[in-house]
């Protein structure tokens, strides 16, 4: 009963941490920020700023086809007068996310509702947007739609605009009948890597027409194998850059909209198969392109301004990196590009790591002069938003606890002391979406012995404008007591300092020792070790961990996308697979010395994707700390994952090989004299099934026992199908019998 129940408690958990999260993504403000919009139980709803009552702007009954069953809204977006909203639903994923699917436009004055794309197939229209007269709406739909195959390429995508006073749609790219040329949306790579989708933009005036074309016919497909939906098996071929290949060819075009929807392609310097395009933005005026260009090793970035009549291209600043150059897209309102424009056009912010820490830099376009917004040794994590008005800039960062989130603020003159908006009570993670003007902000709160609660507060004050209590009211610190969790802090042999986390049992036996278990992720990116809630729970684990007996522990070592400086995070550059292996063995020692009910005798470890290569490389690297291991879906090959991650962070093959051997588990399988469980889904089209047979084949080869299982025709996440639970009841039985729970 007490198994079936923490079960029950873990799928809830999920569930409302991921509901907040895809909640927050439908919230939009306001121009006059007069409140803001949000999605409750299918409605879009207005809350006024000025506490006024909740109003409903599309009704389940508004979005009901002839009278119908409701359409489920999945995402909207208004028109620039604000009486259209455009509608995304009947949604399906494309690799990770649901980015296709139906559009429907609801006219908020004649209350008349129409679906877009008639003529073309149903759920495969793409990133639909109003031009900014409201007239017409532009889209990608895919002329190929592949219907026998869970997973969908990028084959002869194109761009539509459809005038919806007209009633006519029109192609304005095309393919040509070329296989895999791919028009206003991207590639598996471009999209898993740099977080590439949405492919094309509108100028501010609407006369143009800006998009990216992906020419993945110099891509060799990667042939996954379909065995479970025909008598007959058949491939599913993935436009996939192995890393060693050449990029996928990438160029941006202009389409003249008032000229016969002539294409003017952008001029950028340099090969298009050795280098990457993955930002680009209109400027303050209506014939500029802002384009950000990366060389192939990733540690050269440069900045053109492109004519977007002629073509021509102008270079306004480049940076370069001994390890890589970050480009993570961290500005919030769907901003495709690296850059926030301020003082009417004529500069612009971006962040960069050029002085040791992530700092937001403001730019003046005509003098090609910059300067530090923010300064001091602390990284920005998330700019926010803008109160030019005031001269503010809002901002995420932690300079004291790397593991927890607040706001902060400073003058974007860069004359300004740093100063903390979160009040100090509200310690863990603390997000918030920013209305334009700066002048309110929806602000989420959680930590590890705290529930999300969330609430509306004017800045810079903080102050709730909820009608109910405030967060701060709300928040209760004694709730800190009933929590087994808490946060430590170790020191290796290496003279590394790392954060992480202990779970430990239920009523334990000062004079008994207990089983651990480690959970690692490891790689640039992400951490395990935040301050929030959900953090320490194993959803892989079908029972209690804590009232079985089990110690459950993670930290962060060198590389992770901690807030902890450059050289932290830089560190693995040439050692994924040395460097943070390294510190997970060194780390666990330290955990040991640290808390004395450990066996030692009874150690296993964790993970999933890069946190699987982790735990392998544990297992065959350190076998005297680790005993255990259950990966998931690791790279156990370097050399057979894509090319700009494995690029960015290693290296070019032909320069670093060694690297790559040096830091693929495959290597060390020779070392191996534990326990091993290894699972992995056959239409993993993020690491590829491929990798299980090399590593199934190289522990063969040294005559190594292991167990294995693999998920028929399941992805990454091994999801479909309900194939998850029984991941978990895997999980949960090779470690109960191999890593024997309990106090002796």
């Amino acid at each position: 009963m007490k198994s079936t129940k923490n079960k029950l408690y873990t799928i809830i958990f999920i569930f409302i941490f991921f509901n907040i999260e895809l909640s927050s993504q439908s919230i939009q403000w306001n121009p006059k920020e007069t409140g803001y919009y949000q999605i409750i139980d299918n409605e879009l709803i207005f809350k006024s700023t000025k506490r006024k009552k909740d109003l409903i702007i599309l009704s389940k009954k508004d979005i009901s086809p002839n009278n119908g069953k409701p359409l489920e809204i999945k995402n909207y977006s208004f028109s620039k007068d604000r009486e259209k909203i455009l509608i995304f639903t009947n949604t399906k994923k494309v690799w990770r996310y649901e980015t296709k699917g139906d559009y429907w436009v609801f006219n908020l004055k004649n209350k008349e509702l129409k679906k877009l794309g008639n003529t073309l197939p149903e759920s495969s229209l793409m990133f639909a947007k109003f031009s900014p007269d409201g007239e017409n709406i532009a889209y990608v739909s895919k002329e190929n739609s592949e219907t026998n195959t869970i997973r969908n390429s990028s084959t002869n995508a194109n761009i539509y605009i459809e005038n919806i006073t007209k009633n006519t749609i029109k192609k304005i790219t095309n393919s040509n009948n070329t296989k895999k040329l791919i028009n206003g949306t991207f590639d598996w790579a471009y999209e898993e890597e740099f977080d590439c989708r949405d492919g094309f933009l509108f100028n501010e005036n609407g006369t143009k027409i800006a998009f990216w074309q992906i020419d993945a016919n110099q891509v060799r497909d990667f042939l996954m194998i379909n065995n479970t939906d025909s008598i007959y098996s058949f491939n599913i071929p993935v436009e996939y850059p192995k890393v060693g290949e050449f990029p996928s060819p990438a160029k941006i075009g202009v389409i003249d909209l008032a000229n016969e929807n002539k294409i003017t392609w952008m001029k950028i310097p340099g090969a298009a198969n050795n280098n990457y395009l993955p930002r680009m933005m209109w400027g303050p005026s209506s014939n500029e392109l802002y384009i950000q260009q990366l060389n192939r090793k990733q540690n050269h970035s440069k900045i053109f301004i492109a004519n977007a009549s002629t073509g021509s291209v102008k270079l306004l600043r480049e940076e370069k990196d001994d390890a890589w150059v970050d480009i993570r897209n961290s500005w919030p309102n769907n901003n495709q590009a690296g850059w926030k424009f301020i003082n009417g056009g004529n500069s612009f912010l971006y962040i960069t790591e050029k002085d040791g820490w992530s700092h937001i830099y403001n730019y003046n376009i005509k003098t090609k002069k910059e300067y530090l917004v923010t300064n001091g040794e602390y990284d920005v994590i998330q700019p926010l938003g803008i109160d030019e008005k005031n001269g503010v800039i809002y901002f995420i960062a932690s300079p004291e606890n790397a593991t927890q989130r607040y706001l902060y603020k400073t003058e974007i003159n860069g004359n300004g002391k740093l100063e903390k908006i979160t009040p100090e009570i509200l310690k863990g993670s603390n997000s918030y979406q920013i209305s334009p003007n700066g002048n309110y902000a929806f602000h989420r709160f959680s930590n590890y012995y705290t529930e999300p609660m969330n609430q509306l507060i004017n800045l810079p004050n903080h102050e709730s404008i909820d009608n109910e209590k405030s967060i701060s009211e709300k928040f209760d610190p004694k709730l800190k007591s009933n929590s087994s969790l808490s946060f430590f802090q170790i020191t290796t042999i290496d003279d590394v300092t790392m954060d992480g986390w202990i779970v430990k049992p239920n009523n334990m036996d000062p004079k008994k020792k207990y089983p651990i278990l480690f959970y690692f992720y490891s790689e640039p990116a992400g951490t395990t070790v935040v301050d929030r809630y959900g953090v320490g729970k194993n959803r892989l684990y079908n029972g209690d961990m804590q009232e079985d007996g089990y110690v459950y522990v993670s930290f962060d070592g060198r590389g992770t996308p901690s807030p902890k400086g450059r050289e932290w995070r830089k560190s693995i550059y040439r050692g994924i697979g040395k460097i943070n292996v390294r510190d997970m063995g060194m780390g666990a020692l330290e955990v040991f010395k640290k808390y004395e009910f450990i066996d030692t005798s009874r150690v296993a470890v964790h993970g999933w994707s890069g946190g699987g290569s982790a735990t392998l490389n544990c297992l065959f690297q350190y076998p005297k700390i680790f005993h255990t291991g259950i990966s998931v879906a690791a790279v156990a090959y370097q050399l057979s994952y894509d090319n700009i991650y494995q690029e960015r962070y290693m290296g070019i093959p032909e320069e670093t090989y060694q690297d790559f051997i040096d830091g693929s588990p495959l290597t060390h399988v020779k070392n191996f004299k534990g326990n091993l469980l290894y699972m992995h889904g056959t239409a993993d089209d993020n690491v590829h099934y491929q990798n299980a047979e090399l590593l199934i084949n190289e522990l063969i080869k040294h005559k190594k026992v292991f167990y294995f299982m693999s998920y028929p025709n399941r992805s990454h996440g091994i999801r479909e199908g309900n194939a998850y639970p029984h991941v978990a009841l895997m999980f949960t039985d090779f470690l109960r019998k191999n890593c024997t729970p309990g106090g002796i």
